[in-house]
């Protein structure tokens, strides 16, 4: 089978059809290359973002509890000075009865 000149030229097309998918190729991975890299800063910033926000609920939390536990004790303290309060009301009633 003797090849033709038409044979020839669409074999040439083929091949530079097939070089011009190559290049598109090449852009388009260039393109993934840059998506890519704009995608990895994006995950840094978001990470970094997540961990001073944790960092910022870790302290505020920690220092809830202290809140929380100065106040307890002050209620603590405050109810264990409520019989001393109710005698003193007595005391006062029975002056005042006394009084009277």
């Amino acid at each position: 089978m003797e090849p033709t000149d038409l044979s020839i030229e669409i074999l040439k097309g083929i091949r530079e059809e097939g070089r011009r998918t190559n290049e598109r190729l090449d852009e388009t991975n260039s393109r993934l290359d840059e998506t890519n890299s704009r995608l990895d800063a994006l995950r840094d910033e978001l990470s970094r973002r997540i961990v001073e926000s944790e960092i910022r609920t870790a302290t505020a939390i920690t220092e809830l509890a202290g809140t929380v536990r100065e106040m307890t004790s002050f209620l603590k303290q405050t109810n264990d000075l409520r019989p001393r309060v109710e005698q003193c009301e007595d005391d006062i009633k029975t002056i005042k009865r006394q009084l009277g």
